[in-house]
């Protein structure tokens, strides 16, 4: 909503070539309470003041020697790229109506005025003119806030992929299928994982030397898509030794709240459970 003062300090520029008639709008305007009006007899230097002052109404005559409305909001529309021109045409000729909007106009007033009436169209077009500037205004900082955000979400995820890198032996992210498409750290060389050359995607290489009862577990998790915090599981080595992997993780989904696959992280616990294991 705009208030009524931001409507009066909007800055109208009055084009007509008929002192009379400049001087009634002005009177007319300030009476109403606006308090930036411009006025000039000279239509070619229109396009130039509007460059300069990007008025929020130009109230434009149409009949005019040397140069008339017409050719004015041609010159305008170079200007007014986005194709609004803040024009509103006065005439007295009935037909030129219609032309007018089709070049671009927003509005009309017929001579001879009716005060009441113009002030009503100038006070209606100013109002949509404004809200249009905030709307355009308000579109540019959302614009800009979602690219702020955006880059503290980049920066943010970049900082937590380094803290878990650094709390963790690997970092991993599954698809829907349990195919690996992301993993960073030794997990090639502690789990054996061959890549996939269909899609670069990569899967645990099958062993029979997991614990099974442990696996399935995992697996049911995953499976169920429930997250899953410090799990612990092993497998026998080559030598007959026992190696234990820690792993954590949790289900991801995309926007639309569809399942898309897991992340987490994993690490190597041998050591530490070696050491439980003895005391």
């Amino acid at each position: 909503m705009l208030e009524a003062t931001e409507i009066l300090k909007a800055s109208i520029l009055i084009v007509d070539d008929q002192k009379a008639n400049v001087m009634l709008l002005e009177q007319m305007l300030r009476n109403a309470g606006y308090a930036h009006i411009t006025s000039t007899m000279d239509p070619r230097a229109v396009v130039s003041l509007h460059l300069t002052h990007r008025y929020d109404l130009i109230l434009l005559d149409l009949q005019m020697p040397e140069m008339d409305g017409f050719q004015v909001m041609e010159g305008l529309k170079e200007i007014e790229t986005a194709g609004y021109l803040p024009v509103l045409v006065i005439t007295a000729q009935p037909a030129h109506k219609l032309r007018a909007l089709q070049a671009g106009a927003k509005d009309f007033v017929s001579k001879p005025f009716d005060l009441v009436e113009v002030q009503t169209r100038i006070h209606n077009m100013l109002e949509v003119r404004l809200l249009y500037q905030k709307l355009e205004h308000y579109n540019k900082v959302l614009e800009q806030t979602v690219l702020e955000r955006t880059a503290e979400l980049r920066e943010s995820e970049a900082r937590f992929k380094s803290l878990t890198e650094l709390s963790s032996d690997w970092y991993w992210e599954q698809d829907q299928q349990g195919k690996f498409t992301k993993v960073s750290g030794p997990v090639f060389d502690m789990l054996g994982i061959d890549a996939d050359s269909a899609g670069g995607a990569v899967n645990i290489a099958p062993t029979a030397h997991w614990n099974e009862a442990e696996r399935a577990q995992l697996e049911d998790n995953i499976a169920n898509r429930r997250p899953f915090l410090d799990f612990i599981y092993s497998r026998s080595n080559a030598d007959g030794t026992l190696q234990y992997l820690q792993v954590s993780g949790e289900p991801m989904f995309d926007s639309a709240s569809l399942f898309i696959g897991y992340r987490g992280i994993g690490m190597d616990v041998t050591e530490r459970m070696r050491r439980d294991q003895e005391k």
